[in-house]
């Protein structure tokens, strides 16, 4: 029934700061950006990889996340490397505050954390 996710949509507090974040911290390709005079909201859309896309969108006051990480619904955002050590070396020096990375039991792969200007949980998973 379905084929692959199309999107991942994410409400921010601040666009321009995680407009920064997205597109030039995480290096996303932007493919439209539009503003909605009736609803007072950016709307971006970003390109991840060949097949996905964030929409990240702007709101008028949006409520907080209600807690962190483990509120029910969306848990985290999750991207694949080629290389996790790599990746996170090149957050950190991009100031981006990285967690220790872990090793998957399951798969044995590595993975870590680190969070967009909103605290959103933002995985890094290796292939």
């Amino acid at each position: 029934m379905f084929d692959r996710i199309h999107h991942v949509a994410i409400i921010c507090s601040d666009y321009a700061r995680s407009k920064r974040f997205y597109v030039e911290i995480l290096g996303f390709e932007i493919i439209r950006e539009v503003y909605r005079e009736d609803r007072r909201s950016f709307k971006l859309d970003l390109k991840v990889g060949d097949q996905y896309q964030i929409e990240l969108f702007s709101f008028p006051n949006p409520p907080s996340r209600p807690s962190s990480p483990e509120a029910c619904g969306l848990r985290h955002i999750a991207f694949e490397v080629q290389d996790v050590k790599e990746s996170a070396r090149r957050l950190s020096s991009l100031g981006v505050g990285v967690e220790p990375i872990r090793v998957d039991e399951a798969t044995n792969k590595c993975f870590t954390f680190f969070r967009d200007p909103d605290g959103l949980p933002v995985e890094i998973y290796e292939r």
